[in-house]
């Protein structure tokens, strides 16, 4: 898995130096229920979650550019908070409803199609012109986590890196960046401190949903790891623990604000915008907001490399078709457009996200920008987690339970480990 990622995020840096509900379901996109190919008006619900009012303008301009390009077909957008959007989906699907079209993450996938719930799209892919413009091992990866088969189309990719304000690090006489995990959470330490009269805690450490991938960061620095070489769950490690304690300690010594147990990314943002935090750990993906927010006086650089290693998450978003969509073709069509050079443009443009489509990340306004930067910087130890049945249940419903015991010292960063080891391999 971290070969294919080294090798997928290589190839991207490389083309960008170089220049509505319905009842369950299984099917494949060769069993075309309802086509739209007849010009019958057709209606289909697509489930999205949105970073902010602009991020939706911009996908609603999308949707209204494909009704222009498919004038019998309208999306329907619904949008719900990531941090419960998994749950959400599932519930829905469960109980017969659903989107007929959502958004997505990889390693969701086996818990998904164990339940039938999502339409093979190999057909479709093979079929569709776009297809050369994605990058094969993109198309591998997605076969991998489909156990075979193609159940989602690529949309956007991030890679994690550390928000800073270089205010700030004047103010506390920091002249450079850390280079080292060690030389990082020393200056988290300086930060925290009274700057122009304004309280600052130096990390905003993100608790909530979602804050398995800073902490991930954390581990990995002293030598943590998810899995081994055959992807079997090694997490319960005298490293893992380590680099947990760190992490707890940061709260428990007062270097992060003390909402922290239950912050999630909309709360780290608004601290950071509001001044009251130096760095937290986020993707390009906040970037339009963040200088739309504060200018110049933001900027980032690379998850330092810790005694035990360096990672960062790689962060994905597909897009899926529900397998008991009544409009199956329809669907297809709309997954198929989000992944078109000419929508992943706007969205990438209107977002800081990074393109999937190759012609897209050769533009000047991706290859110049600086978080685009810092990104590709990154690339070389970013990571995905580990594509197992577990981990949508892990991701969405035990870590963040189980760290935010571990901030309030209701349980050590030993059981924290102990119980966060189980749980992916699907013991507890």
């Amino acid at each position: 898995m971290v070969k294919f990622v080294r090798a997928l995020s290589a190839a991207l840096a490389a083309v960008i130096v170089a220049g509505s509900f319905v009842g369950c379901g299984s099917k494949t996109s060769s069993n075309n229920a309802a086509s739209s190919n007849d010009n019958t008006p057709v209606t289909i619900t697509h489930w999205l979650w949105v970073d902010s009012a602009d991020y939706m303008q911009t996908m609603n301009k999308i949707a209204d550019d494909f009704h222009s390009k498919y004038p019998n077909i309208t999306v329907k957008m619904q949008t719900y908070a990531y941090s419960d959007f998994s749950n959400t989906l599932t519930t829905a699907l469960a109980g017969g409803g659903g989107p007929d079209t959502a958004s997505f993450k990889l390693t969701w996938t086996p818990a998904y199609t164990q339940n039938n719930y999502l339409l093979a799209l190999d057909d479709a892919v093979d079929k569709w012109e776009g297809k050369s413009e994605i990058l094969p091992m993109l198309w591998d990866k997605m076969k991998e986590a489909g156990g075979g088969k193609i159940y989602t189309m690529p949309w956007t990719w991030q890679v994690l890196y550390v928000y800073y304000r270089p205010s700030y690090f004047k103010a506390v006489g920091i002249d450079s960046v850390p280079k080292t995990f060690d030389e990082f959470i020393e200056d988290i330490k300086k930060c925290t401190t009274t700057i122009n009269g304004k309280k600052v805690y130096g990390f905003g450490l993100r608790g909530a949903s979602g804050g398995q991938e800073p902490w991930g960061s954390f581990i990995q620095a002293y030598g943590g790891r998810f899995t081994d070489e055959n992807n079997k769950v090694i997490l319960n490690s005298p490293e893992t623990v380590k680099g947990t304690q760190v992490f707890i300690d940061l709260y428990k010594n007062g270097y992060a604000p003390k909402t922290a147990v239950n912050d999630g990314l909309a709360e780290l943002k608004t601290m950071f915008n509001n001044g009251q935090i130096a760095m937290f750990i986020h993707h390009i993906g906040s970037s339009v907001d963040m200088v739309k927010a504060n200018g110049d006086d933001v900027d980032a650089f690379p998850v330092p490399k810790g005694p035990g290693g360096q990672w960062t998450s790689m962060g994905d978003t597909e897009n899926v078709v529900i397998a008991s969509t009544k409009h199956q073709d329809a669907a297809i069509k709309w997954v198929e457009y989000l992944a078109s050079a000419d929508a992943v443009k706007k969205w990438d443009l209107a977002t800081g996200n990074l393109p999937v489509v190759s012609s897209v990340a050769e533009a000047a306004e991706f290859k110049d920008n600086k978080f685009m930067k810092v990104s590709m910087e990154s690339q070389s130890y970013a990571g995905i987690f580990p594509i197992l049945p577990t981990t949508a249940n892990w991701v969405n419903n035990v870590w963040a339970p189980v760290m935010q015991q571990a901030l309030m010292g209701k349980i050590s960063a030993e059981e924290a480990v102990k119980q966060l080891d189980a749980q992916l391999k699907g013991q507890a």
